[in-house]
């Protein structure tokens, strides 16, 4: 199914690379199992016998990312089966509302705790339709503890004497989340006919269901990726759900794996050569869209388990390192919500993929890496490893000159402390600054916060190295989301044929494109509704937003 005409590969079979998704060598015989992912499609995964996939084992599999679906109705149930009411009460209008009631049912709120205003409270009322308090019924998850809350054996419907805000329907969904594909009880009650884990709803009419449904989907996507062990996601599976996605969108895929990265992506190379036969590393590149439209590239951190590499994560810090290809999530996610969307630009999503092992290949602190662009990198700490794939994929990415450059990455530890889990560091170029103040406008209006930081100069100097051009890490201890960044910006330049004209005119008018860095945690820490622990989405309905209002009139 993957050698069709718009996929290609590139691919050198030396003995230690000539295993993958679609060619397997006499030394390893592999099974076939299919995986659900997005659009509700399949796409079949290819293993050593020997280690099947848990889903396997369990008798269930990856879940579609369409899932939402079937609890988000378009239309009301049948007239037998009527819809149940939910009142949504404000705090601004709760007081007057409890006033006008009857002795009676003011005193069975009484009874309830509700004589006056509790946030987030439901209850049932006495004609058997259910009231539920929220302080701001605007606010995204306001409704997404409802469909666990609610019984499920029944569809619901949003009534409010105030406007319904446009996120309810898209607040439900998020609250629908879950990834079961692990949990063997879980299959055995589905497969003998539980009933569903989440209540439904019929879509307020305030509500724009394609809007909704676009980010619902690329949402549940990202997750999904995140989520999914890493042995049931290294680089060929993160290869094999592009192309599914592709095959969904009509997107044509390329990749380029194995001892072929040395000829053009050194560093790719270099960081994921010490991983298993099955899970050799590669640049994968996704592209849709039509050819005169405006070009947005997309780069995805992939780096599918991290160890350390040799300078090895303590094991407290490996626990959640499946996450580590949470950027290559968000680019695919993002690219679901923009293709699913047909927004009139020319997309191109790079997703670096490896997985940072450790064996006596692995790379080694001292050594001296050659990016695609001809710059060299000492090596100060193997686990700063994300820079030195993101590096060579940004070259590739501002080959073509495009409109605009995002990269996402679970990038480095000092983000977080500088933010916190859930807000994402936004970093830019000098050509970069107007989209990313509109970048955190759009994340504002969107309630998907991103904050920008500064890709101070100051700072430059702690990454110069006395035997290369670069270092892989700063200094010191301070500023290491910054440093990261600085490094990230050594390899988003203009290409070297420039502009269209010949070389002097080339030398005086390119310029690097604008150039966005989003380093986030792509990991809820905790569950509160509608954010599950586990892999989330960060910034990336913000950066549809952004994409849409810049290029999307044109569609329209």
């Amino acid at each position: 199914a993957h050698n069709n005409n718009n996929t290609t590969r590139t691919k050198l079979c030396a003995p230690r690379q000539c295993i993958n998704t679609h060619m397997l060598s006499t030394r390893v015989r592999a099974v076939a199992f299919a995986v659900l992912l997005p659009h509700g499609s399949c796409f079949a995964l290819k293993r050593p016998r020997g280690r099947a996939s848990i889903h396997m084992q369990v008798g269930g599999a990856f879940p579609s990312a369409e899932r939402w679906k079937q609890h988000l109705l378009s239309e009301p149930p049948p007239a037998e089966t009527p819809a149940v009411p939910v009142l949504v009460l404000q705090q601004e209008e709760y007081a007057d509302w409890l006033a006008a009631q009857s002795d009676e049912r003011q005193a069975y709120l009484a009874a309830a705790g509700l004589s006056t205003f509790k946030d987030d409270k439901l209850v049932l009322l006495p004609e058997k339709r259910w009231a539920f308090l929220t302080k701001n019924a605007s606010s995204l998850f306001a409704f997404s503890s409802l469909p666990s809350r609610l019984p499920t054996d029944a569809t619901y419907a949003l009534e409010s004497s105030l406007p319904l805000p446009p996120t309810a329907a898209l607040s439900w969904g998020l609250g629908c989340y879950s990834f079961d594909a692990c949990k063997g009880s879980l299959t055995r009650k589905r497969n003998e006919g539980a009933p569903p884990k989440f209540a439904s709803l019929v879509v307020p009419g305030a509500c724009d269901a394609t809007d909704t449904a676009t980010a619902l989907s690329g949402t549940f996507l990202c997750r999904d990726l995140i989520n999914a062990p890493a042995a049931d996601m290294g680089p060929a599976e993160l290869e094999s759900a592009t192309r599914s996605l592709a095959a969904a969108c009509g997107a044509s895929v390329s990749t380029v794996e194995g001892e072929a990265l040395l000829q053009g992506y050194p560093q790719i190379h270099a960081v994921g050569r010490a991983a298993a036969d099955a899970r050799q590393p590669r640049l994968i590149d996704l592209t849709w869209g039509e050819e005169g439209a405006p070009k947005v590239t997309l780069v995805g951190k992939g780096v599918c388990f991290d160890t350390g590499g040799l300078d090895i994560k303590p094991a407290s810090a490996m626990l959640t390192m499946k996450k580590d290809m949470g950027g290559a999530a968000h680019v695919l996610g993002l690219a679901s919500m923009v293709m699913r969307a047909k927004l009139p630009v020319r997309l191109r999503v790079l997703v670096a993929a490896v997985e940072n092992s450790i064996s006596g290949d692995a790379f080694r602190p001292g050594d001296v890496l050659v990016a695609r662009n001809g710059k060299t990198t000492e090596i100060g700490n193997t686990d700063a490893e994300g820079r030195l794939v993101l590096a060579d994929a940004l070259v590739e990415a501002c080959a073509e000159q495009p409109e605009l450059v995002v990269d996402c990455a679970t990038l480095t530890g000092a983000g977080r402390v500088a933010l916190g889990t859930d807000v994402p560091a936004l970093f830019c170029n000098d050509a970069g600054v107007d989209v990313a103040e509109q970048l955190v406008a759009a994340s504002a209006s969107e309630q998907d916060q991103v904050w920008r930081l500064p890709l101070w100069p100051g700072y430059r100097e702690q990454i110069d190295s006395k035997v290369a051009d670069l270092k892989n890490i700063g200094a010191g201890p301070y500023g290491g989301a910054i440093t990261a960044a600085l490094y990230l910006n050594e390899f988003v330049e203009a290409p070297e044929d420039g502009a269209d004209g010949g070389p002097d005119e080339a030398e005086e008018t390119a310029q690097p494109p604008p150039w966005l860095h989003l380093d986030m945690m792509a990991y809820n820490t905790g569950s509160k509704p509608g954010r599950p622990e586990g892999g989330e989405a960060m910034g990336m309905r913000a950066l549809y937003r952004l994409i849409e209002r810049r290029w999307g009139s044109a569609a329209k």
